[in-house]
C-alpha cells in the first residue's frame, strides 16, 4: 500500500464519518438507537434519554476525535 492508497482510505473514511454525522444530526427528532452503530454494544439508558443518539459514549468520543483530526490541517 502506497501513500496514495493510504490517503484515499483516510479521505473515504472522513467522507463516511461526515455522512454518518449528518445523518445522526438529522435524526435528532428520532428516538435514540438501543445499540451503537459502530460497536453494536448497548447504549446506556441514560444516554438514550437524549433523542437521536446513535453511538455509545466511547464510539461518539472516537467519532468526534476523528472529525477533529480530519478537519485539522493546512488551510
Amino acid at each position: 500500500m502506497d501513500d496514495a492508497d493510504r490517503a484515499k482510505g483516510i479521505a473515504d473514511q472522513a467522507d463516511q464519518d461526515a455522512l454518518e454525522d449528518h445523518l445522526s444530526r438529522s435524526n435528532s427528532n428520532q428516538p435514540s438507537r438501543i445499540h451503537c452503530i459502530d460497536c453494536e454494544e448497548e447504549i446506556s439508558p441514560r444516554r438514550r434519554e437524549t433523542k437521536g443518539v446513535t453511538r455509545c459514549i466511547n464510539c461518539q468520543r472516537d467519532f468526534e476525535q476523528r472529525q477533529l483530526l480530519s478537519n485539522w490541517g493546512p488551510p
